[in-house]
């Protein structure tokens, strides 16, 4: 099936404005709502290009609300779902885990509860093809070794308040399937980067830090190992997995391109040097602090993609180091946004323009 009105929850973040946008580029796309709480991490000025689209609906409205996703559940009527409303930032999970339970987990249930209610309602043609598809992460599969890789079959073992209310979720999500038959789809992606991103994740942040002239902090020796994947790799295997997925199938959308925490941002800092402000050579690398590594911290992450890949017609197409240029290219690039991330002048404007009603 191909989606033509969409519902991205969570919309205004990272990786659901570039879900939105890539929509946005499809002539089956009739309509997209965005329906987003507007969060620290959510940012309205990621979408101002789509927002002239009259296809595109905000709304500013909470997961966790039942009352507000059956209004617009019944008011929007989509014919697909994406579910990308999560706090995902592990850090802040080991400070604030109640936060990640009120979202991921208590969120999921409440927007599974009111789409299988809306399904059941659908004539029987619009419910055979209507789809929700819920957005995941490897992280909730624990931590590997120095080899092998996450399956479909993998069991689950997360180790963070975050990946555990991720996993909740994902069970969740399954037992709404099993119980009520609700046509459900799970991708679990790996680390993503891109333009837009906020600087809480380790790229964009590592970027700032270094054109302020700050400290690279970096846990531990460095030497913990992700798989990294460009936002619109990742925003097109969402697209894919809604339209190609099977109900019950669960699809791992990494990037194939494995690296550790400390070659990372030594990339990172070579990469400012070629492009961004001159300095000499080594003056960011210089800068790197390693740092008491944070608790639980998983050593490796790593998916077995290739059932995805050739069920879903899909594969990654950013190398890691042309996609990292182009990503420290659109910070250097776009200094508004990066100061209305850093003064929060981009919270004011959205709270001003997108109150609560």
């Amino acid at each position: 099936m191909v989606p033509s009105r969409i519902l991205v929850t969570g919309g205004a973040g990272f990786i659901g404005s570039t879900v939105i946008a890539t929509l946005l580029k499809k002539p089956s796309t009739q309509a997209v709502l965005n329906f987003d709480a507007l969060t620290y991490a959510g940012n309205l000025l990621s979408l101002q290009e789509e927002a002239k689209d009259p296809r595109y609906t905000f709304q500013r409205a909470s997961v966790q609300n039942l009352e507000e996703v059956q209004r617009a559940l019944e008011d929007f009527q989509p014919d697909c779902i994406l579910h990308l409303a999560a706090e995902t930032h592990v850090d802040r999970s080991l400070n604030h885990p109640q936060t990640f339970l009120e979202t991921n987990v208590l969120g999921t249930g409440i927007l599974l509860q009111a789409t299988s209610t809306y399904w059941e309602s659908l004539p029987l043609e619009k419910a055979d093809t209507f789809r929700f598809l819920h957005v995941s992460t490897d992280e909730v599969f624990g931590s590997l070794g120095d080899s092998g890789q996450f399956h479909q079959d993998s069991p689950y073992a997360p180790t963070s308040p975050y990946s555990a209310s991720k996993s909740a979720a994902d069970h969740l999500v399954r037992s709404w399937e099993k119980s009520f038959g609700l046509p459900c789809i799970i991708t679990h992606g790996s680390n993503c980067y891109g333009p837009k991103q906020f600087p809480e994740k380790l790229i964009p942040l590592m970027i700032l830090q270094a054109l302020n002239g700050d400290s690279l902090p970096v846990y531990g020796d460095g030497q913990q190992i992700r798989d990294w994947i460009h936002v619109q790799d990742q925003a097109d295997a969402i697209y894919q997995a809604a339209c190609l997925g099977k109900p019950g199938g669960t699809y791992f959308t990494g990037g194939g391109q494995e690296q550790t925490n400390l070659l990372v941002v030594e990339t990172l800092c070579r990469t400012l040097e070629e492009i961004g402000p001159f300095v000499e050579s080594g003056f960011y690398k210089k800068n790197i602090k390693f740092v008491q590594d944070r608790p639980g911290h998983d050593y490796r992450y790593s998916m077995d993609c290739r059932k995805t890949q050739l069920d879903l017609d899909w594969k990654p197409h950013y190398a890691f180091a042309d996609g990292l240029r182009e990503t420290v290219r659109w910070y250097l690039n776009n200094p508004a946004w990066v100061k209305s991330i850093q003064t929060g002048e981009y919270r004011q404007w959205m709270d001003e323009n997108y109150g609560w009603r």
